[in-house]
């Protein structure tokens, strides 16, 4: 009876964090149609270096361990990429529907953690990963067979590209949230990341106008709060348990994206996203019917 209760609050801790990362999508949408996808998460992450470290530094903390260090740059290399595909992407593609695509990265999680922790894989995961891909193939070719610019197409690549480094980013946020402070996790995602995206400044980087302030401080600071609140959640509850919190996404990208955008939601993102959620789900259901436990031995 305790088990219900210990998951509960992570979780709904963790739903609060999608709920902000979602809401800052919306605001980093419209800063990227307005400045580029580059400049507006460059601005983002500097601004969220900025408000993570006066937290960080205010109170007091260690600095992280070099082992500690390299975990947070190599997942700030994997979110910079990540986040320009991903913000590129959503510019041009409606924002439920690009959330919807997202969702794929769960079920090629289950790959990577295949092989980088040794993890073996379940039938029922090749079935949740066949069912998943349905779904994608399903909004894929509905987009291409009608009247749409082929730029949505192109963006709705980069979001699949952003999830499978997101899969990277899932694999690697539990092993994060073990050994470093919620605070900690933000502020080094953010400065890390805006190191590797400094890289390419002298080349991309354009100073926004002062209208832009508001925008980008109002990601940043979501960002900051969802990074809290999901480090926060995978420290407590297995990643397992908290993998079905990334779905309510869904219903806010659908949410802000009529409100802001006024986009609406086609009958294929419902179907697709449908499928794509059956197949996480199924992928990663524990066995729970004698038969089940049996043919995963015999194989």
């Amino acid at each position: 009876m305790t088990a219900p209760r210990s998951i509960a609050i992570p979780f709904a801790v963790a739903c609060l964090g999608i709920a902000s990362f979602t809401a800052m999508d919306a605001a980093m949408k419209g800063l990227s149609i307005a400045i580029g996808a580059y400049n507006a998460t460059l601005w983002r992450t500097i601004a969220g270096s900025l408000i993570g470290g006066a937290i960080f530094f205010s109170r007091r903390l260690p600095l992280p361990a070099k082992s500690t260090f390299r975990l947070h740059l190599l997942r700030g290399a994997i979110v910079a990429v990540m986040a320009v595909l991903w913000f590129w992407g959503i510019a041009r593609v409606p924002l439920a529907e690009a959330i919807a695509l997202s969702f794929i990265a769960p079920l090629i999680a289950l790959y990577l953690a295949s092989l980088i922790l040794g993890e073996r894989i379940r039938p029922q995961a090749i079935i949740g990963s066949v069912l998943g891909l349905s779904g994608v193939a399903l909004m894929l070719i509905t987009r291409a067979s009608g009247r749409y610019e082929p730029a949505v197409l192109t963006g709705m690549g980069a979001i699949l590209c952003s999830a499978v480094l997101y899969a990277f980013n899932l694999v690697l946020m539990r092993k994060q949230a073990l050994v470093a402070s919620p605070v900690e996790v933000a502020f080094f995602q953010n400065l890390t990341t805006g190191l590797f995206l400094l890289l390419a400044a002298p080349f991309y980087a354009v100073v926004p106008a002062v209208t832009h302030a508001p925008p980008i401080l109002l990601s940043a600071s979501l960002a900051l709060f969802s990074l809290m609140c999901l480090s926060w959640a995978y420290a407590r509850a297995e990643a397992q348990s908290l993998v079905v919190v990334e779905y309510t996404g869904f219903g806010w990208g659908a949410l802000w994206g009529w409100l802001i955008f006024g986009e609406a939601v086609g009958w294929w993102v419902l179907a697709g996203t449908g499928l794509i959620v059956a197949g996480c789900y199924i992928a990663v259901r524990p066995p729970r019917k004698p038969q089940e436990l049996a043919l995963e031995a015999s194989l």
